[in-house]
């Protein structure tokens, strides 16, 4: 089923995120994570792209696992900056061919070394695929403080809009941990004309060491609560993920009762934490 049809059809969804390993040694360690998180039964996962290509084929395997023994939609990602127009096409022909209909299109991180120019925007390769198929579902990222590239705000919705404009079909957030911050971003959103779904990112930090570089990956403002909780449960595993994961769940309770249909969480790979935010927000999200 495609993503966009799930997300119009008027109910609160909450989907899970994975991500494959580079090493193909730990492949098999993340296939069966993914396989635990979806036998929870989420409305859909998605499966990340690493740079490059990096795990494409991981990508696809495991996508196609989660999809054809699981029973769950799958939102594979795809990256562009770093790729040529024929290995996307490449990849759209696998997505394909092993019976994959919703895409994430993504610029990805810049890198440093040289690349080739084929594609400057995640909007090029937005379009791209609705030209190779229109029958793909596509998904385009969206960053509630801005993209850190942006000279401001309002230029961050600019291209925000020639996504849509490109194709787009639904939005998800980067992370956040401030709701006020997403309700500020989704009122400029609507007000710029952007009418389709947003689907709210949430990262539950679980492990103290995993703030600093949350932050910088996002760019978000963090709240004075949240350094709260780390100082205090951080050098404490046990506490430190149960608050972690409470933490989010109040953040996703908060955005339901708000109006906020949609919640995409960034699990780590980790099954614990899919499960327990589940466990805490399995009345709500019925």
């Amino acid at each position: 089923m495609k993503i966009i049809d799930r997300l119009n059809q008027g109910k609160v969804t909450l989907s899970f995120e994975v991500f494959p390993n580079k090493y193909s040694k730990n492949f098999e360690a993340v296939a069966n994570k993914a396989k635990e998180i979806a036998r929870l039964h989420p409305e859909f996962m998605s499966v990340t792209y690493g740079a490059g290509g990096g795990t494409s084929q991981y990508t696809v395997n495991i996508a196609k696992e989660i999809q054809e023994k699981e029973g769950v939609d799958v939102l594979a990602h795809l990256t562009c900056v770093s790729s040529t127009k024929e290995k996307v096409h490449e990849m759209l022909e696998s997505f394909e061919a092993n019976g994959i209909k919703n895409i994430m299109a993504l610029r990805g991180d810049l890198p440093e070394t040289e690349v080739p120019h084929d594609y400057e925007h995640a909007s090029e390769l937005i379009k791209e695929i609705k030209e190779y198929n229109p029958e793909f579902c596509i998904g385009g990222a969206c960053y509630p403080e801005g993209h850190p590239e942006a000279k401001n705000k309002d230029e961050d919705i600019y291209y925000l809009k020639k996504k849509v404009e490109a194709g787009c079909d639904f939005l998800t957030t980067q992370m956040f941990f401030d709701n006020s911050i997403f309700y500020n971003f989704l009122y400029r959103a609507r007000e710029a004309g952007i009418e389709v779904p947003i689907v709210a990112g949430i990262m539950p930090i679980t492990r103290k060491e995993q703030v600093k570089r949350a932050i910088q990956l996002s760019g978000s403002s963090v709240p004075s609560r949240f350094f709260s909780m780390v100082d205090t449960f951080g050098d404490n595993e046990k506490a430190m993920k149960q608050a972690g994961i409470i933490y989010a769940s109040e953040q996703i309770i908060d955005l339901i009762a708000n109006g906020v249909k949609h919640i995409h969480v960034y699990t780590m790979n980790n099954p614990d934490v899919a499960e327990g935010i589940m466990n805490n927000v399995s009345e709500i999200i019925k």
